[in-house]
């Protein structure tokens, strides 16, 4: 029953409501919010304004609440994105200078794919993901290979979830989506064109480790049809050289 707040720290109260965000439940309602973090609805409405108010929270114009930037600042300095930020950093400015296209740095977070890092190139490429967004998996191409290297569980959901067509290029089909990502996991690499945004596709390979697939490298561009060996090529130089810096 919410409202269980009794003895209780006011340190608990705010963890108990930051805790009440998982990777089903992204966005929740005050009450959402009361109930799973079994506090009595003022309490609640006070505490969140005060998250709201340092940014660890926002809300939404629908009237529900999301982690805010503020919190995801904070978690950039946990170990795990810290290392793989820091020591990816001069491989991805080496592969931008070699380029000069748009390089990321991604993770899987949940069901959607997570931008470490983003270095815009010098090209006219229309770009919607930036330090910090969040976006699905099917449709980038950092995106599609945390999703091939993802356990069973996240593969199932992702792919019997709705596929939300974001261009008339976007592959909405299970199957043909599927059969996408084992090429991938086969291949060492996956593409996009024009699945997220028109004009812009992607390339992108996995960064690998002894405990599996850590993260993506890719790369943004108008055409990948004369290009794509060799993007492919900096890429997969570029993950094991950050693999290699690892501590």
């Amino acid at each position: 029953m919410a409202g269980g707040s009794s003895g209780r720290t006011v340190a608990s109260r705010v963890l108990a409501l930051i805790g009440a965000f998982d990777p089903g439940h992204r966005r929740l309602t005050l009450s959402e919010l009361a109930a799973r973090a079994d506090l009595s609805l003022p309490t609640a409405h006070r505490l969140i304004a005060e998250l709201v108010g340092w940014g660890a929270l926002v809300r939404e114009d629908d009237g529900t609440y999301a982690v805010g930037r503020r919190l995801w600042d904070a978690g950039l300095l946990a170990p795990v994105a810290t290392d793989l930020r820091t020591v990816a950093a001069p491989f991805l400015h080496d592969l931008y200078g070699a380029t000069l296209e748009t390089v990321h740095l991604a993770v899987r977070e949940g069901d959607h794919v997570l931008y470490l890092e983003t270095l815009r190139g010098t090209r006219n490429v229309p770009i919607v993901s930036s330090v910090g967004s969040r976006l699905p998996m099917y449709s980038t191409g950092v995106g599609k290979v945390l999703l091939a290297h993802a356990p069973d569980d996240v593969r199932h959901r992702v792919l019997t979830g709705p596929l939300t067509p974001f261009t008339r290029y976007t592959i909405t089909t299970p199957g043909r989506l599927r059969r996408q990502l084992d090429r991938v996991v086969s291949d060492g690499w996956a593409t996009t064109a024009e699945e997220m945004t028109l004009g812009a596709c992607s390339v992108a390979v996995p960064v690998t480790t002894a405990d599996g697939v850590i993260g993506a490298l890719g790369i943004v561009v108008s055409d990948l049809r004369r290009n794509r060996p060799r993007l492919v090529s900096a890429l997969q130089v570029t993950a094991q050289g950050v693999v290699r810096a690892l501590p």
